[in-house]
């Protein structure tokens, strides 16, 4: 029993240990990527396993799979699902139809997922089939180290990749492009927001879901973390390795600046990122927009436990088309 008790304890200290020594273990948990082949034909290794990255016809209507590269040595996939009204008129075109198609003046919404998986997970794809119904349209991105993408995870690389696909989106549409961020990808969409508001313009419209305040407040909320934060010096250490590995998104701080419109969507039983940080971007945002006289560009939904939607299946909400739509459709008027 004694060996026991040792053997555990000897585990339990371990870890602190190991994440100083190996600052790498606590960015591969946060980006949970599956390590790629170089070999992009090999989707086989990624999640869900049973979709084929190059088909999204095999999960979703009217979707061309193609590639980007946002920097020498980096392919980015993405899936582009069309309006659900312009499906018919899509039936046997090509790529080139489909970008053209982009310049209809319709609403792009360029969705930037969470960590885990790939573009084809399930309720990714149940979230865009409910967009593409509701005629938008839908450019599904895959980080790079993500599903068929090369290259590896990191917040600069994550947030020049959402970057350069709203360029690249912004040089053939007429339309308002919004960044939807879910939970990790959140942080990009903000990262990436300041960065064109750095230069001069603005998103035309942000939607979080499940957003955090910083990615070390979530790692310190994870149960694992839990465990250990009692431990003097624990919650420092956690910070002082985010800051080695040049991890920070922070939306708390990027919120402070932007003037975009923005819709959060939180789920009050989300176990991942708690209810409370969602609702303190939203008033962190309101504040921020009412000095510059945009407050009222700023809107928060929440939604009930008793609908357990949880941390990812806020696509699941019965009035999120409905949302969504009256959101996008005050900023279209405003254009």
């Amino acid at each position: 029993m004694k060996k026991v008790l040792s053997f555990l304890l000897t585990a339990y200290v371990s870890v602190p240990v190991l994440l100083y020594l190996f600052p790498w273990i606590l960015s591969y948990a946060i980006f949970s990527h599956l390590p790629g082949r170089p070999d992009t034909s090999c989707n086989d290794v990624r999640l869900p396993y049973s979709v084929d990255l190059r088909r999204p016809q095999d999960v979703l209507n009217h979707t061309c799979n193609f590639y980007l590269s946002p920097e020498e040595g980096v392919s980015v996939g993405v899936w582009h699902t069309l309006p659900a009204s312009q499906w018919e008129a899509a039936a046997g075109r090509n790529l080139d139809w489909y970008q053209e198609a982009l310049g209809d003046g319709r609403p792009v919404i360029i969705y930037l997922h969470g960590n885990v998986g790939t573009r084809a997970i399930s309720h990714r794809v149940e979230l865009v089939k409910i967009l593409s119904a509701a005629g938008y349209h839908v450019l599904s991105l895959d980080y790079r180290g993500f599903g068929d993408s090369s290259g590896e995870p990191s917040e600069a690389g994550l947030t020049n990749d959402a970057l350069y696909l709203h360029q690249w989106a912004k040089a053939r549409s007429r339309g308002i492009i919004c960044l939807w961020g879910h939970s990790l990808g959140s942080g990009v969409a903000t990262n990436a927001a300041v960065k064109i508001q750095e230069q001069g313009s603005a998103v035309d419209a942000l939607i979080l879901e499940a957003p955090y305040t910083r990615i070390g407040e979530v790692v310190a909320n994870n149960r694992l973390a839990k465990l250990y934060m009692f431990l003097p010096g624990f919650e420092s250490l956690l910070w002082n390795i985010l800051e080695r590995i040049n991890i920070s998104f922070s939306n708390d701080k990027n919120l402070q600046t932007l003037s975009s419109p923005l819709l959060i969507l939180h789920a009050e039983d989300d176990k991942v990122v708690p209810f409370h940080m969602g609702q303190k971007l939203y008033q962190i945002s309101l504040r921020a927009q009412r000095e510059s006289e945009t407050g009222d560009r700023v809107q928060m939904i929440s939604y009930g436990a008793n609908l357990g939607l949880s941390h990812s299946r806020i696509c699941s909400a019965p009035d999120l088309a409905g949302v969504v739509q009256k959101f996008l459709q005050n900023l279209e008027r405003e254009r």
